[in-house]
């Protein structure tokens, strides 16, 4: 968060303190009216994003006490089963929330507490990432398009920011801005990406939630703490994606601001 706001103070435009007493007579400027709202809503949905982190990270610690006759891994197994999947292997991963679906070499990565633990949040989460390789085998449209994304993804996630902030000096320089607007572009890849992924995992949810309900392994205070726990799982795909909208709209504020400055 500091080098953000240290990029903001460097490329916010020195007119900003050069001409106080014109922007006490005429208001003030198109770039910083610009530049508060951007900046107001970076703040907002990073303050949002903690909160969410906060909450899920609360009902994960809180679930992965309650108990459960199943562990991850039994889970698992049962609902690849269950759903004619025999080509994927479930496999315990290092670390924590170091869960998920690899469609490259199809496993189902589980991360040690959700892989041997009875609890409900391991069969929650567990649940979650079949449905992923579910999604996978059934050619799931947006778990399609998100596969097909990141390419591109990557080389606007490796060159979209530097591209963008060369535009902006030479946007400051006096040059036209389609530098900044290509890089605004390619910085856009990684938010698309973001939104892409939400219908994704809320689906991924929904098959596990369904799943656990009609398999009887999870009984009706289990589908719900299950639910609760997935619930705040995926609202931090939703901040996550609202945060990077907010960068975008903070810099596409920012080359507007810049031109306006030109003129």
């Amino acid at each position: 968060m500091q080098s953000l706001f240290t990029t903001l103070a460097y490329y916010t435009p020195s007119s900003a303190y050069t001409h106080s007493s014109s922007y006490a007579q005429q208001g003030m400027g198109h770039y910083d009216g610009f530049t508060l709202i951007g900046i107001g809503l970076i703040i907002l949905c990073t303050l949002l994003g903690v909160i969410v982190q906060n909450r899920m990270m609360a009902s994960m610690r809180q679930f992965s006490a309650t108990p459960a006759p199943f562990s991850g891994a039994d889970v698992a197994h049962a609902m690849l089963q269950a759903n004619g999947i025999h080509d994927v292997r479930v496999i315990s991963t290092q670390g924590q929330l170091t869960d998920h679906y690899n469609p490259a070499n199809r496993t189902v990565n589980l991360s040690e507490d959700v892989y041997n633990v009875r609890s409900v949040a391991a069969m929650a989460v567990a649940a979650h990432e079949c449905g992923h390789a579910i999604q996978h085998a059934q050619a799931y449209p947006w778990l399609s398009l998100r596969s097909q994304l990141v390419p591109l993804v990557s080389i606007g996630s490796k060159f979209g920011q530097f591209v963008l902030i060369l535009g902006l000096i030479l946007l400051g320089m006096g040059s036209g801005a389609t530098v900044a607007w290509f890089g605004l572009l390619l910085f856009g890849t990684t938010t698309v990406f973001a939104f892409v992924t939400l219908p994704v995992e809320f689906d991924a949810s929904r098959r596990a939630l369904a799943w656990l309900n009609s398999s009887g392994m999870a009984d009706r205070a289990m589908h719900g703490q299950a639910q609760t726990a997935l619930r705040w799982a995926a609202m931090t795909y939703v901040s996550a994606a609202l945060s990077s909208l907010a960068m975008l709209v903070y810099y596409a504020l920012m080359i507007l601001g810049r031109s306006n400055d030109r003129h």
